[in-house]
């Protein structure tokens, strides 16, 4: 469906230029002045066709860069710089292996000391069995890239609600391939010069094997070591006990369409609604969630253009 709106677009965007050129000549030919219904007419409709162009056409083809400072009273030890990727659904519209090798590029450029990927890698919400080989293999194709990704502290992951629709197990397996550690309900140690830390990245809602659980994920953390959980999905926050410096989260893609008066217009998730974009702050707790880079369901983006974040985590000041 996404793939035949988009080929609209594109039809839309060369058809009312095209009939304009023809409106004018034809009025040209006939020397007949027109009314004032005429011109609103014309006007609305170049208003659709203008918004429907960035919508559509360029700004899902956008890129923002995102830089956050954080600071919390929970961690401890030097700043961090951690790259956020999220939702790059790999195989949807605007989302080919040459544009997801340029956000891999934009991303390494920022010099980011760990690097997070936060779910959604797989495009659409069919099953892998029911893909025709060439959809399989444009997922796949659009994940490679990530085999790029450089940070001195390493790659992290997680799995988001697409990749469980498509196939998890072999998600999974390709982003270990391409050597990232995916993690689900488990802890690893991070070891660094300016204070190691836990990385924690948590179950996706729609994962086959488990439920997100901070009391599994933290169960071999000790007590008052400094730790940054993952998840696809914003909703686990209700849940973040105080001893998490910072969740991370994707999935919202910040509603996809903002428009004025109106607001967001999408929620993937009652989570997403509550903390749609950004940073939030709730009982000394911390959560960013990110906007991410591709499109589901519709392949539009307004007002929200796609992002990848370098959040910088400091510990708060000692008084």
């Amino acid at each position: 469906m996404s793939e035949r709106l988009l080929a609209l677009a594109w039809a839309g965007a060369i058809a009312w230029p095209a009939l304009l050129c023809l409106l004018a000549w034809l009025w040209f030919r006939s020397r007949r002045a027109l009314g004032p219904a005429s011109w609103t007419l014309i006007a609305i409709i170049t208003l659709a066709w203008t918004l429907g162009i960035r919508a559509f056409l360029w700004e899902p083809a956008t890129l923002v860069v995102r830089r956050v400072d954080i600071v919390s009273p929970v961690w401890s030890g030097a700043p961090l710089r951690i790259g956020v990727l999220s939702d790059t659904h790999a195989g949807a519209p605007h989302m080919s292996p040459g544009r997801m090798r340029s956000i891999v590029a934009r991303m390494n450029a920022e010099g980011a000391d760990l690097i997070v990927l936060l779910g959604d890698y797989a495009g659409h919400h069919e099953p892998a069995h029911v893909r025709s080989d060439a959809e399989r293999s444009s997922v796949m194709k659009g994940i490679a890239p990530l085999a790029g990704l450089e940070a001195r502290l390493g790659v992290h992951a997680v799995l988001g609600n697409h990749d469980w629709w498509y196939d998890g197990p072999a998600i999974e397996a390709a982003l270990e391939g391409l050597g990232a550690s995916v993690l689900e309900n488990e802890a690893v140690l991070v070891v660094r010069e300016g204070g190691s830390f836990w990385l924690a990245g948590l179950a996706d809602y729609e994962s086959r094997r488990m439920l997100p659980s901070y009391s599994d994920t933290l169960a071999l953390v000790p007590a008052g070591a400094p730790v940054i959980a993952l998840s696809h999905w914003p909703d686990v926050f209700g849940a973040a006990p105080e001893r998490v410096a910072l969740t991370l989260a994707g999935h919202s893609h910040c509603g996809q369409v903002d428009l004025p008066f109106f607001g967001r217009l999408m929620h993937a998730s009652e989570g997403s609604r509550r903390w749609p974009c950004g940073l939030y702050e709730e009982r000394g707790r911390k959560l960013y969630v990110t906007g991410g880079v591709g499109v589901s369901i519709l392949p539009v983006r307004f007002n929200q253009p796609p992002e990848i974040v370098v959040v910088t985590l400091r510990a708060a000041p000692q008084l």
